[in-house]
């Protein structure tokens, strides 16, 4: 187990801490794990409490949601487990007044039984509470009753809605029944691509194969009620919204609000990925998306998934999704369109006239070179994205990959001479590859076009002239040189040798030189600490491996040598 904690027996204490310190309108009660609002009135004046909580591993629930416009307390329990009943009823003692508390709870035993005690003892004691149970986990419809499924993610819409409620005034009866009005129109339904540890076990709760995943699970680290093969995001998201519209009898002309909720380890890109589909799903039945949210709000500690809520909209639920709260994990906003905003680039102005007339060149026989790189740098893909892997960010295998259906892609008059062919490839290169690769080719490649058009004579030292400023473009844009563990350490070489034979053989025999001494060069670096790019941040640690950018070189070097 790797987690930057001390030890696990003092996980949530310290985790609170450090919550409250970094909150200033919080305090922490001192001897039990309760969160509350540190600006509350004196006791006869405080509206109605509202107090959730459960065990620890979900945050930024609970704590996060403490705040003006959401809730009073939070009550953490240790890591997945129910919070005591002393805990609840010291939180209700702290924070509720005469007109009574509110205790939202996800439907697990341990939560409505020690929440449920704790406000029959509050009760005892004057102060009046209300327990609304949160039992939004479509996934277990069909295998238990509506009223004892599992309290997961749609939670925090209920802590929003109650918390505005609250803020309006209203009393404590009133609150829960709009609390409990939507918790009956939330569905939710969650997905696993892996476990999380709990720091107390020290060990993954199951096990998946590489092309498995949990669907349908809680937020304790538990499996799923299915394990089925890996998905595309699209065909997932469509399973887990189409399950939620059936069970919630969501029918075209719905208003619905949608949480797209992280559980711990999966990125905000894919989330933003599955939210992209949930909206265009909706929007496909007629079902308008009145709020949208997307994030990290109920989760299980560091489980790669995410979870999709759905709430019925009726009256009054947008403005008090809307209303203000100083909750610390709340996103605010939340409006859509459905669908992306998009409006149309600048035009290219890549347009121009061809760079000079065919003259003696064979454009097949150009196109054919062009395929022949094309073809080397797709055959080399999972050799370059594992060299990159190990002292880059291992996406040149990728981004070569595009580069090459790019080349394929350019139509027929790119090819009318070889300036033109450069250029050409150039401005493609530019837009299909990302990083940095994609500039440097491109600079180069336009330079060298450039001057093979104004030379317009395409002889054997036209094309050494343009081999060399095509390097030194790429020295100047990226400010390296040769021994730098670069694709310059391919290029030089391969300059070197062609100067050095001259006009004395032939160009396809001048070629083949070259590309063996771009080779060469490649290997060499392997034994260089690089200077410059992603494999300088390692150091040492980048030897034994040669650069990337220097093998791509060599890859497509050796394919034009063997085609001409």
């Amino acid at each position: 187990m790797k987690k930057l904690i001390n030890r696990p027996a003092d996980v949530v204490r310290e985790m609170l801490e450090g919550i409250v310190a970094l909150s200033p309108g919080l305090a922490l009660l001192d001897s039990e794990n309760v969160v509350i609002r540190a600006d509350l009135p004196a006791s006869a004046g405080r509206p109605v409490a509202l107090i959730s909580g459960g065990g620890a591993g979900h945050e930024p629930a609970h704590a996060g949601y403490v705040g003006p416009g959401m809730l009073t307390a939070a009550v953490t329990g240790e890591v997945f487990t129910s919070p005591s009943v002393d805990a609840v009823l010291a939180a209700i003692r702290a924070t509720a007044g005469p007109a009574g508390a509110l205790l939202i709870v996800k439907n697990y035993t341990g939560d409505r039984l020690n929440f449920g005690l704790a406000g029959e003892l509050a009760a005892i004691e004057g102060i009046p509470t209300e327990l609304v149970v949160v039992a939004d986990d479509v996934a277990l419809s069909g295998i238990v009753a509506r009223e004892r499924r599992r309290g997961i993610a749609g939670t925090v819409l209920v802590h929003k809605i109650a918390g505005a409620a609250t803020a309006e005034g209203k009393g404590l009866a009133e609150v829960a029944d709009i609390a409990r009005s939507a918790a009956s129109r939330i569905g939710t339904m969650g997905v696993a691509l892996g476990s999380c540890i709990v720091p107390a076990a020290g060990k993954a709760g199951f096990t998946l194969g590489e092309d498995e995943i949990e669907l349908g699970l809680g937020i304790h680290g538990e499996k799923g009620v299915e394990r089925v093969g890996l998905l595309p995001a699209d065909a997932l998201t469509d399973r887990i919204v189409n399950q939620l519209v059936r069970d919630m009898a969501l029918e075209a002309g719905a208003r619905v609000a949608l949480l797209v909720n992280g559980l711990g380890a999966t990125p905000p890109m894919e989330l933003s990925i599955v939210t992209r589909r949930a909206l265009a799903t909706l929007q496909s039945r007629g079902i308008g998306i009145e709020r949208a949210w997307s994030g990290n709000f109920l989760t299980a500690i560091e489980m790669p998934g995410c979870s999709i809520s759905l709430l019925d909209m009726r009256p009054g639920d947008a403005e008090r999704l809307d209303a203000t709260t100083a909750a610390t994990a709340w996103p605010r906003g939340g409006e859509t369109t459905g669908f992306p905003h998009l409006i149309a680039a600048p035009a290219s102005t890549d347009a121009e006239a061809p760079l000079g007339e065919a003259g003696h060149f064979d454009p097949r026989e150009l196109r054919r070179l062009g395929l022949a790189v094309a073809d080397a740098l797709e055959a080399e893909e999972a050799h370059l994205t594992d060299l990159d892997s190990k002292a880059g960010d291992g996406d040149l295998g990728a981004s070569m990959v595009r580069g090459a259906q790019a080349i394929r892609a350019l139509p027929e008059g790119a090819w009318i001479n070889p300036a033109n062919a450069m250029v050409a490839i150039g401005n493609t290169l530019r837009r299909a590859i990302a990083g940095s690769s994609g500039p440097f080719y491109a600079i180069a490649l336009t330079r060298a076009g450039r001057h093979l058009a104004q030379a317009n004579q395409f002889s054997p030292h036209d094309f050494r002239e343009a081999l060399a400023i095509a390097i030194a473009a790429i020295s100047e844009i990226g400010g390296a040189r040769q021994g730098d563990r670069t694709m310059l350490d391919a290029l030089y070489p391969a300059l070197q040798t062609v100067q050095s034979l001259g006009d004395g053989v032939s160009p396809a025999q001048a070629w083949r030189e070259a590309a063996r001494a771009a080779n060469d060069g490649a290997r060499k670096t392997a034994d260089m600490t690089a200077k410059l790019g992603r494999a300088s941040y390692l150091g040492e640690r980048a030897r034994g491996t040669q650069d990337g950018g220097a093998a791509a070189v060599a890859i497509w070097m050796e394919a034009l040598a063997t085609s001409l």
